[in-house]
């Protein structure tokens, strides 16, 4: 059974930093993409980052640009997301998926189905 862990999470105060990590099992990244999502208190599912595991292109909400960066490791089977300039909205618990189809056509339900770890929650505080 596929599984994918993540990890990196915790408390951090405005203006910090936080690096991610998804560790998979049984499971290579061999899916065209590999998304950080995210799911803040009351609020639904919302794509974080993407990376295209073929290419290496990567993708990112408007609302994260220029502060979060994707990456992979596929020797170790790990993907990573460093979050700097961390912000109270980016309080959330986070998980990676794999998804067939790139950013532009992906959907809440599409992503749900698609989660397969417990996810890591993130929480943005002073």
């Amino acid at each position: 059974q596929v599984q994918l862990v993540e990890s990196g999470g915790g408390l951090v105060q405005p203006g910090g930093s936080l690096r991610l990590s998804c560790a998979a099992s049984r499971f290579r990244f061999s899916r065209d993409y590999m998304y950080w999502v995210r799911q803040a208190p009351g609020k639904g599912l919302e794509w974080v980052s993407a990376i295209n595991t073929g290419g290496g292109s990567t993708y990112y909400a408007d609302s994260v640009k220029g502060r979060f960066t994707i990456s992979m490791n596929n020797a170790k089977n790990t993907l990573y997301l460093q979050m700097n300039s961390l912000k109270p909205e980016d309080t959330a618990l986070y998980y990676c998926a794999p998804v067939d189809r790139s950013p532009r056509f992906i959907n809440e339900a599409i992503i749900r189905g698609s989660l397969k770890g417990q996810g890591t929650q993130v929480t943005v505080s002073s």
